[in-house]
């Protein structure tokens, strides 16, 4: 019971470092961005293909794979998004859906279909046992690997946007560009730095979630509706939302697919509705904020 929460939590923590991206893009820039899952590809393929190819270490592989899917969200942003901010969802979604799969098909045809296989470092293979019985908490080392990397982000993440110019800067910028352009505040910069954070993020979270979710040219489409679920039910206006909805997601899932592996995904969709109908607007909303 101990193990299947454990793998449940670090399951969650990945998907929000995989996520956080398209809350931040939805709910502070009013963008939808259905290729986020693109970002998270490209960081993982780039790191297996440097382990695999060039045998370059996966501890340097992970911030390699930051810089490369941040740059190409900025690359992106600045010829393509951009002039997209002021037009209907509707646009956005059939443009970012279009851009998902001309990124499948890029994949497929360079790097082939077949999914891709990570060597871990010795030292983030096996698991640690405590306790005996049902109560037995095994921790496999990567899996706690990756709880610590995402709670540090995670940190991070709350404290630059809550507790530094560049996040009041940002709140500023979603509230009233006039005003904050105005106030001398390069709106254009703030979106440009966001973006490609959160592409950056993306492709962090598929650096590390290449071995346990595996990484072939349909990985955007496979995790697009649990990225969704995680804006959808955590809510748009601050991270401790999709924090919380990703956790949940991931331990219900863990302990679907174990308890009642046919049954797997109905759970998770079923705590979705639950959650929606009881909370439309997510779990955490700021009064006066964009849900």
């Amino acid at each position: 019971m101990l193990t299947i929460l454990f793998d449940g939590i670090a399951y969650g923590m990945l998907l929000f470092i995989l996520a956080v991206g398209i809350a931040v893009t939805m709910g502070l820039m009013n963008f939808v961005n259905l290729a986020h899952g693109a970002f998270a590809m490209v960081g993982g393929y780039v790191t297996v293909l440097l382990m695999q190819r060039l045998d370059v270490p996966f501890l340097l592989c992970l911030p390699i794979a930051f810089v490369t899917s941040a740059l190409l969200g900025a690359v992106l942003e600045r010829t393509l998004y951009r002039p997209l901010y002021k037009r209907p969802h509707l646009d956005q979604v059939m443009f970012s859906i279009g851009l998902t799969f001309m990124a499948v098909a890029a994949v497929d045809y360079f790097v082939g279909s077949t999914q891709q296989i990570m060597q871990l470092p010795e030292w983030l293979k096996g698991r640690t046992e405590i306790g005996e019985g049902a109560w037995m908490l095994g921790m496999g080392h990567y899996r706690l690997f990756i709880i610590a990397v995402c709670a540090a982000l995670t940190i991070a993440l709350q404290h630059i946007l809550t507790k530094t110019r560049f996040g009041s800067r940002l709140r500023a910028s979603v509230d009233d560009q006039r005003v904050a352009a105005g106030l001398g505040i390069n709106v254009n910069v703030v979106f440009l730095a966001t973006f490609a954070v959160g592409s950056g993020l993306a492709g962090l979270g598929g650096a590390l979630g290449a071995d346990v979710l595996g990484m072939d040219p349909t990985f955007p489409l496979k995790f697009m509706i649990y990225f969704l679920i995680v804006v959808a039910v955590g809510g748009t206006s601050s991270i401790t939302g999709p924090l919380l909805a990703a956790l949940l997601l991931g331990i219900a899932d863990v302990a679907g697919k174990y308890y009642i592996p046919k049954l797997g995904a109905f759970i998770v969709y079923s705590l979705m509705i639950i959650i929606l109908v009881w909370r439309p607007q997510g779990l955490f909303v700021r009064k006066g904020g964009k849900a």
